[in-house]
């Protein structure tokens, strides 16, 4: 989509049929740093299409075509995940890397993973301001210990991009967890996926052993990802009638953005698992609105969508758990703030809880949202078209990012996009 500003509205708001949605970018990303490591051994089916999964792959493809002998160039853009899978993965391939990515990637804090690195025996080094992006890495690392400590509560991606890679290290690695643990269920999926190549570890309280071990053959089957069916929970929860089909979702699944389908409840949304999917619907009662307050802690990238919809149900509610999105694609929280002001809506900081109060909301006669070059702002805010009238997204091509089908979706469902 060239546009960079689109129009959204829906003449009847009620949503029915099926959705079918890519393949888990959370999982998809883990699955070809496992690919990468069997070395030929490991398959991935139903893959995503997401850019940062694409750009990703296109990486790693470059690694292993490249000439060693020359410095290798990798740009991966925005691309979060890939920039600390990668760093971690580069460290232990044979070959020099200058690992870098987009303006607002070179903002985005990478020390604690390219220290812990570090202590392990990689060859980084900082190019530009230390702490962030861009990265020279010597492959090959030249393991100097087995033990490391890291924090746990900035970003489990560092955690994951170290155990991705722990199995292939000629000592191992023993992963001591300092402090609370953000974003538990994604450390959990990491290593269910492995566990799925055959690489077995040990969890003891806050420390995760894993051996050296092989990757073994097998191949790695990508759900649907249960972040872009979190969107769908919020236009049901504010359609006037929905009953959704979301095929392949699964009731036990690695993910933990599965926890929107507990979250929605509260609003209004059912939810039941049949015939291979996941079917939502709009109730009748609009939900018990019994929870005051919503830890987001295990679900950062859910919060923006919750909160949104909470603004426009006008449910004044407290949240925490919001300390990671401020080092996201943008400083989510200050986006959060800024946008929902657009519609009176404030999200106000006290301490680590934040409290939404919607007791000025209205109905302005435009509504522009801006996205911040972040694809969860733009689909956090869509469905208000359901609630607003003349609703407009600001770099809708943002989307891409993890959900390219996402308006061609909502055009299915009746959305009118100009």
């Amino acid at each position: 989509m060239a546009n960079r500003v689109i129009g959204l509205f829906h003449p009847t708001k009620s949503l029915g049929g099926t959705v079918k949605l890519t393949g888990s970018k959370s999982e998809s990303n883990r699955a070809l740093i496992i690919e990468a490591l069997g070395h030929g051994s490991v398959t991935i089916e139903n893959l995503s299409e997401a850019a940062d999964t694409v750009v990703l792959r296109e990486a790693l493809t470059k690694v292993t075509a490249a000439d060693r002998d020359s410095e290798i160039p990798i740009d991966i853009g925005p691309a979060g995940t890939a920039m600390r899978f990668l760093t971690a993965y580069l460290s232990i391939t044979s070959g020099r890397y200058q690992l870098t990515g987009s303006e607002r990637m070179q903002q985005r804090p990478i020390g604690i993973l390219v220290e812990a690195l570090k202590t392990l025996g990689a060859n980084i080094q900082y190019t530009g301001q230390p702490g962030y992006p861009p990265l020279a890495i010597q492959g090959g690392l030249d393991q100097q210990t087995t033990a490391i400590r890291i924090k746990g509560d900035v970003s489990s991606q560092y955690l994951s991009a170290l155990l991705l890679v722990a199995s292939a290290l000629p000592h191992g690695l023993q992963l001591q967890i300092e402090g609370e643990l953000t974003s538990r269920p994604y450390l959990t999926m990491t290593l269910d996926m492995l566990a799925e190549a055959g690489v077995s570890h040990h969890w003891v309280a806050n420390t995760i052993t894993v051996a050296p071990q092989t990757v073994k053959p097998c191949q790695l089957v990508i759900e649907p990802d249960w972040s872009a069916a979190s969107y769908w929970y919020a236009m049901v929860a504010l359609a006037d009638k929905a009953n959704l089909f979301l095929p392949n979702l699964k009731e036990n699944t690695l993910q933990g953005d599965a926890a929107i389908a507990t979250i929605m409840a509260d609003f209004g949304v059912i939810s039941s698992f049949e015939n291979g999917g996941l079917r939502i619907q709009k109730t009748i009662s609009g939900g018990t609105g019994e929870k005051k307050t919503l830890d987001f802690t295990e679900c950062p990238d859910l919060a923006q969508t919750v909160i949104v919809c909470a603004a426009a149900q006008r449910r004044n509610l407290s949240f925490t758990g919001l300390h990671t999105l401020r080092i996201k694609e943008t400083d989510r929280v200050a986006a959060l703030q800024h946008e929902l002001a657009k519609i009176g809506v404030q999200l106000i900081e006290d301490g680590t809880v934040y409290h939404l109060h919607t007791e000025g909301l209205f109905r302005p006669v435009s509504l522009t949202i801006d996205t911040y070059e972040d694809h969860r702002m733009a689909m956090a805010f869509a469905p208000l078209a359901l609630v607003f009238h003349g609703v407009r997204i600001n770099e809708p091509n943002v989307v891409e990012k993890s959900y390219p089908d996402f308006w061609k979706h909502l055009k299915q469902q009746g959305f009118i996009i100009s």
